[in-house]
């Protein structure tokens, strides 16, 4: 059979939205910056920055926030060393820094750039919901002279301005247009609507992002590019990505692993596995996985047994019925098969492979793929059937070193049974 005949793809079916449209959609990775912010992760050393660096221009990642220079002088001497490591590799990922809507945080992310002498994009963010407003004290004139002040300066110092608009997915429309106007006339040629709390739904994401396009960004005239950035409080970040991206949205913000305050951000190697296999990225990803394990050790963030596609058991299984399948699927010479009968994601496609292990919940299948994987004599009757009594009576999934000890006990009681 025709591969395309052996899944039928209910995804694509009537009224499914068409992502061939959304070709070109970038990602911008925040790791560095708004996912060190978790009181739980570790900064990494300048060197394991680098690293990280490199790997996400490798993986395809367009830009990347490089930190926050207002924060102080480490701050700064980490965000000049990964702006040189930028210019001088001549790497094709696009540097920002974020900063609060004053002279004094626009300022260093100035100075950096001119001493390196590459661009780099002045995030300048500003809260725009009225529980905030509130809680602050802020007038809406003050927010206004604010952004007027931060984004003139940093226009007029060479700098492409992203203004950033906190808590946007519970803020007025009208203070959003009279934010966003404002930013835009002085200068700034992208916007960031960001889910600052995790409050939103896909639905609102939608709603959102189409009144930002059609109501602001389409009538300035300008050519203005509409971020989005997320959090997981909710535990909808990608597909309230998702969302973003159906409605228009041309770049999209995540941390590796979902890092950063409480309950993180959208999580950028699941957001560049879906990406993958909606056709939006192609860049090959079999680095990923090395991308993921560094940002894990660097940051200390312990990954997840079940975390999708890069956790301990996403392509592991010590069940009988699936393992059967998959046997099966590489018995007709079909890697294709074998890595899709029982996966919605390719292992291969992101360097990864299926392994078939034995637990209390295997079939013979299991024992005898084992044993033929790791150099057995997979016919030996007794052999298996050793193996395959001793995991019925267990409470977990063998290691493999447990198996080997389970075999060589078999070989070396063989002689004497044999002789009796």
């Amino acid at each position: 059979m025709q591969e395309s005949e052996l899944i039928f793809d209910w995804n694509t079916q009537q009224g499914s939205f068409d992502y061939g449209t959304r070709r070109g959609v970038q990602l911008n990775d925040e790791t560095l910056r708004d996912g060190l912010q978790s009181p739980s992760v570790t900064d990494p050393s300048i060197e394991d920055k680098i690293r990280l660096l490199h790997l996400m221009s490798d993986l395809g990642i367009a830009a990347l926030d490089i930190g926050l220079p207002g924060a102080g002088p480490r701050a700064v001497r980490d965000v000049e060393a990964l702006a040189r490591e930028i210019a001088e590799q001549r790497l094709p990922i696009e540097p920002n820094c974020a900063a609060r809507t004053v002279l004094a945080d626009v300022r260093p992310v100035a100075e950096v750039s001119q001493r390196v002498g590459i661009p780099i994009e002045a995030a300048t963010f500003i809260g725009s919901s009225p529980i905030r407003q509130y809680a602050e004290d802020w007038t809406v004139e003050r927010m206004l002279r604010a952004t007027e002040e931060a984004v003139s300066f940093a226009v007029g110092e060479g700098l492409p301005v992203m203004y950033v608009t906190e808590d946007t997915t519970r803020a007025s429309p009208d203070v959003l247009k009279r934010l966003y106007g404002t930013a835009i006339d002085c200068g700034a040629r992208r916007i960031c609507v960001c889910d600052t709390v995790g409050h939103a739904t896909p639905h609102g994401v939608r709603q959102l992002i189409r009144f930002v396009r059609t109501q602001i960004v389409e009538p300035s005239g300008e050519d203005v590019k509409i971020d989005w950035h997320g959090h997981r409080d909710r535990g909808l970040a990608v597909p309230n990505c998702l969302a973003a991206i159906e409605e228009g949205a041309h770049r999209i913000h995540g941390t590796a692993l979902g890092i950063g305050e409480r309950c993180g951000n959208a999580e950028m190697d699941l957001l560049l596995v879906n990406l993958k296999l909606l056709g939006l990225h192609d860049w090959d990803l079999s680095r990923l996985d090395e991308y993921v394990g560094l940002a894990a050790k660097a940051c200390n963030v312990p990954l997840a047994y079940n975390w999708p596609v890069f956790g301990e058991d996403a392509f592991r299984t010590g069940t009988g019925v699936h393992a059967a399948a998959i046997i099966k699927a590489e018995a007709k010479g079909d890697a294709w098969l074998a890595d899709r009968i029982y996966s919605g994601v390719p292992a291969g496609l992101f360097g990864l492979r299926q392994k078939i292990e034995i637990s209390p919940m295997s079939g013979l299948s299991n024992v005898r793929y084992w044993l033929r994987v790791h150099g057995y004599d997979a016919d030996d009757e007794g052999l298996a059937a050793h193996v395959f009594e001793a995991c019925k009576t267990c409470d977990h999934t063998f290691t493999d070193d447990e198996v080997h000890t389970l075999c060589r006990a078999y070989t070396a009681a063989r002689p004497v049974a044999e002789a009796v």
